[in-house]
């Protein structure tokens, strides 16, 4: 967490010459983090290098969102040749490390996160790609590009995308309004703030954001790979939900699917980031990523793909699969 040799420059031409940096947080991508000090002034140096990353796409969506009532950073300067962002900077308290301290307060936070999610899905979409079938299946995929090898199993992977192209029609073809898809909506990327602009809510990490189906972010939110949220939490706030956004009829169905389709796509990242980057952490996630998985292919929607998981990846080649690979 070095800041790059540039920053300094950067920063005095941004008017923030006498700045401390300090490091901040590093992420999944090639993406690192670093806050600026300046006396009283504080702000976050967004390191995005070319050309492994691109922050217009960030940049754009931060300007769509601010724009609209919802609290994502301020861009203050931007250097794109140098993939150098100066954002505004939201604090250290996140919703993730907030109900670690406070767990009492997890359905109110919920709900309010919830809520904002309604908000945002009564705007038309963003300008962004479409969240489309080659985009669905190219993520699910990554579940048999890496994690698959990974464990030594060889899989009918033709068959895998046929199990797909039998249950994605029903998120394509949904009378749910396409809306902004943040895909990363989580308790690790959303910061309480004060003010009561957004439900108290920071938005962070959502320069992939498409335009989709409205039941992804909740996946991702109340199916969070990182934190273990209750069912009947996710119960409660699907409920909710439902009563602040009406959504069609079968929401439920469209939520399932694409709560496989996510976990799917995640147990092949995190096998990637294992094998790949060498960051093995991201295997002490599997087992509560397998538990989801298994939770939403007893869906009746998704019984293309259950048979699949049934035929090719036996019970004991999901949880413990990688056990001695943890890190303690």
């Amino acid at each position: 967490m070095i800041p790059p040799a540039t920053a300094p420059a950067f920063l005095a031409d941004a008017g923030w010459d006498r700045a401390a940096i300090v490091p901040l947080a590093g992420d999944a991508s090639f993406r690192r983090y670093f806050r600026v000090l300046d006396g009283g002034r504080r702000a976050v140096l967004m390191d995005a290098p070319p050309p492994h990353e691109d922050p217009r796409p960030f940049i754009a969506v931060a300007e769509h969102l601010l724009a609209n009532g919802f609290a994502a950073p301020r861009i203050l300067a931007r250097d794109l040749e140098q993939g150098l962002v100066l954002i505004e900077d939201f604090g250290d308290l996140r919703v993730k490390e907030h109900l670690d301290a406070e767990p009492d307060a997890e359905l109110a936070v919920y709900a309010r996160a919830i809520e904002l999610l309604a908000d945002l899905h009564r705007l038309p979409a963003a300008d962004v790609p479409p969240y489309d079938r080659a985009v669905y299946q190219r993520e699910a995929g990554l579940l048999t590009q890496y994690y698959c090898p990974a464990i030594g199993l060889e899989v009918d992977s033709d068959a895998y995308v046929r199990a797909w192209d039998a249950v994605l029609p029903l998120v394509e073809q949904s009378p749910s309004p396409t809306v902004t898809v943040l895909r990363d909506y989580h308790a690790e990327n959303i910061m309480l703030i004060d003010g009561p602009a957004s439900h108290g809510l920071g938005l962070l990490d959502f320069q992939d954001a498409l335009a989709g189906h409205p039941a992804y972010d909740l996946v991702s939110l109340l199916q969070d790979a990182r934190r273990d949220v209750p069912v009947e939490v996710e119960a409660a706030m699907l409920a909710h939900y439902k009563a602040v956004a009406s959504p069609p009829a079968d929401f439920d169905a469209a939520y399932a699917v694409l709560g496989a389709q996510r976990n799917a796509k995640i147990i092949g990242i995190f096998t990637r980031l294992w094998k790949r980057d060498g960051k093995p952490r991201y295997l002490s996630f599997l087992p509560r990523m397998w538990g989801l998985l298994e939770r939403d292919l007893k869906h009746p929607a998704l019984a293309p793909v259950a048979d699949w998981f049934a035929a090719n990846i036996p019970a004991d080649k999901r949880h413990q699969a990688l056990k001695e690979h943890i890190p303690a």
